[in-house]
This record gives C-alpha cells, sequence and structure tokens, in this order.
C-alpha cells in the first residue's frame, strides 16, 4: 500500500527479514519514499546472543545494511540501546563497521528501564554479569537523574550528566570520523495519492 499510494515511510527494525520485501523497497527508495534505521545494540556476537538472542546475528545486520545500501536504499543504524559500561566501549568500532558496510546514518538512544523492564534487566544483569550489575545500574541511574526509568520529554533518550556527556561526545567523535559526509535525504512529502474513494480506506479492525 505504501508503494501504491506512494505514502512516505520510515523503518526501523533489529532483523534481516527486511530483505524479503526489495521488491517494494527499491522502486520507494527511487522516489525518496522510504529509510531504514537497522537497530545494533552490539557488535560482539557473544553479548548479543545473550542480549537479543531473537534478533539476526551482528553479520547479518551488517550484510543486510550493504544489501540495503547497493540497492540504493538508504540504511542508517540505530546504536540502541547503549548500555553504559557494558557496550559504550564499542561506540568507534561500532561506527567504523557500519559504516564500511555502507550505512548513510549513525544515531543511538541510552538505556532507560521504565516499568517491568528494571526487574527483568536487573535478573539478567545479576545472571550474566554479576561482576558488573551494580556499577552498570548505578551508571544507567545517573544519566536518568538518580533512577533508572526516564520519561522526561528531550532526556529520555539520551540522558543527561557527565556519562551521558562523554556517551554524546563519542558519537559526535564518531560521526565526524565516519560520517562525514552523512547522507539521509528527507522523505518525499509531495507524491502521496489520495485515496479515490471513501470505500478504498483499509479497516483497522
Amino acid at each position: 500500500m505504501f508503494l501504491k499510494y506512494r505514502h512516505p515511510v520510515g523503518i526501523i527494525t533489529k532483523n534481516a527479514l527486511i530483505l524479503r520485501d526489495l521488491n517494494i523497497l527499491k522502486p520507494l527508495a527511487e522516489m525518496n519514499l522510504v529509510r531504514v534505521m537497522i537497530s545494533i545494540t552490539t557488535a560482539d556476537e557473544s553479548l548479543r546472543r545473550v542480549l537479543e538472542p531473537r534478533t539476526a546475528s551482528v553479520s547479518q545486520k551488517l550484510k543486510t545494511i550493504q544489501t540495503l545500501s547497493e540497492a540504493g536504499i538508504p540504511a542508517g543504524v540505530m546504536m540502541a540501546p547503549v548500555i553504559p559500561s557494558l557496550t559504550d566501549s564499542e561506540i568507534l568500532p561500532l561506527a567504523k563497521k557500519v559504516s564500511e558496510a555502507g550505512a548513510s546514518s549513525l544515531s543511538y538512544t541510552i538505556l532507560r528501564l521504565n516499568g517491568p523492564l528494571a526487574e527483568l534487566f536487573e535478573h539478567w544483569l545479576k545472571t550474566h554479569y554479576p561482576d558488573r550489575a551494580e556499577r552498570i545500574l548505578s551508571q544507567v541511574k545517573s544519566v536518568h537523574g538518580g533512577q533508572v526509568a526516564d520519561s522526561r520529554f528531550g532526556a529520555r533518550m539520551r540522558g543527561d550528566g557527565e556519562i551521558a556527556e562523554i556517551i554524546r561526545k563519542q558519537f559526535q567523535i564518531a560521526k565526524n570520523k565516519y560520517f562525514a559526509k552523512e547522507e539521509y535525504p528527507k522523505l518525499n512529502l509531495t507524491l502521496f495519492k489520495r485515496l479515490e474513494k471513501a470505500g478504498d480506506q483499509l479497516s483497522l479492525l
């Protein structure tokens, strides 16, 4: 339907199944109607297996970026979430890898643990990284005003404080080094085709 009605669309995914839709994504990209973000938490495959076991492998994600890029489909990378004292040391090497794979942009969010996520993540940490659990939780709190959760508009995704600033600066260095000519074109909003009649409206139920 996006292609039929020339509807601009942004896609974010952690998996490689998006490549099944290349036949739709390519014509959308030719009209500047699609942008894709590949979410990558870590470039360490052993960590990825225990942190995100149901997502595509690191090599699959890099291959997905390369395939999309070679097909002319803008593919950026969202490093999300950055976990202080666990994945923040990967910012520069990850930026290098995704740039070499053809990524057109780089962005990030910092871990925040709203609702039941806090208990689940703490259990996961103490199971897999007991030696670092308290340090990681302490640093997560430090970027969110002393809490692991954060709902503050404008701050919840990037945090604030000393550690958040160090992470921000690392990303700025990474972008200057590997994405100095960052190209992520704005979506074309002029080609949208309105429905011919009210009966064409798809049901949401």
